[in-house]
């Protein structure tokens, strides 16, 4: 047992062992950071300083969902009850941004507020992040996934559906998810079709995968924006970054922008924005995401 070739033999054994262990769940300092990554693979809650977001007041178009947003999140965060909530709709209209300048706005006042993105090839490790999170009874967890859906191949939606309802334990209380979505009901529609035409039981398949959507109390829609609703977005812009513009001409060149893209939308007037400040040598902040 002492000869040196064979406890080599073992320590290298060893060391190779190692590397199937699952990593141990790391539990950072909350009263430092109130914004994180979930690092999966790491088993790890990366802090994140800067966030990537803007001033709610900014958010126009959008009046409606932001207030119910907002109040549900203010109720979380003084511990009372509120509902997990899906932001769907079409691209650009504000979604992500909504969600992490509520964020802003709310923690500003309440310090326990933690916002967690989590990316959503990782929800099948959800379970692992709660336990981190269940912990922490002085804090009050947003987890927020952006873009996500599901194709006809991915089972771990049911992992989704367990957390947010389902399951023995539940969700602990000071959990809340939102999600940002293009789908109401995070799947496909030809998907859900094809399915509902080939299952021997075509309601309770479809079932299984719309009821994933009815676990958000919340489902919030936007929607691609008028003329009208636009050209109040690109005001409100100018006007926060003193991009000094005849109002008349301002209007006429966002007008050609957005034909230009073929679309109107948030982030197609932060586009605009974007080359207007740098075209007149002005200064914004980080680009927000929609």
């Amino acid at each position: 047992m002492k000869n040196p070739e064979f406890i080599a033999i073992l320590q290298r054994i060893a060391e190779i062992l190692e590397k199937f262990q699952p990593p141990k769940l790391k539990t950072p300092t909350f009263e430092n950071e109130n914004a994180f990554v979930w690092k999966a693979d790491q088993a790890l809650l990366s802090p994140v300083k800067d966030i990537n977001r803007i001033p709610i007041e900014l958010l126009r178009g959008i009046e409606q969902v932001r207030d119910i947003l907002l109040d549900n999140t203010k109720r979380f965060s003084q511990g009372l009850p509120a509902n997990n909530a899906l932001l769907w709709g079409s691209r650009g209209t504000g979604k992500s941004s909504l969600v992490k300048s509520v964020h802003w706005a709310v923690s500003e006042k309440s310090k326990n507020l933690i916002l967690i993105e989590i990316q959503r090839e990782d929800i099948a490790t959800l379970g692992e992040l709660l336990q981190i999170l269940k912990e922490q009874k002085k804090f009050q967890f947003i987890l927020f996934c952006d873009d996500l859906s599901f194709d006809g191949h991915n089972e771990t939606y049911k992992s989704l559906k367990s957390v947010l309802e389902g399951g023995i334990e539940g969700r602990p209380i000071n959990v809340l998810f939102y999600a940002t979505s293009n789908r109401r009901h995070l799947m496909p529609r030809e998907l859900i079709e094809n399915e509902q035409s080939s299952a021997i039981n075509p309601g309770e398949t479809v079932d299984e995968k719309v009821s994933l959507s009815d676990r958000f109390g919340l489902w919030l829609g936007f929607h691609n924006c008028s003329q009208e609703t636009y050209l109040e977005i690109i005001l409100g812009y100018a006007d926060a970054f003193n991009l000094n513009l005849d109002k008349e001409e301002l209007f006429r060149q966002a007008i050609e922008w957005s034909a230009t893209r073929g679309s109107r939308s948030g982030r197609v007037a932060w586009q605009f924005i974007q080359d207007l400040a740098g075209r007149l040598g002005k200064q914004t902040f980080q680009n927000p995401e929609s």
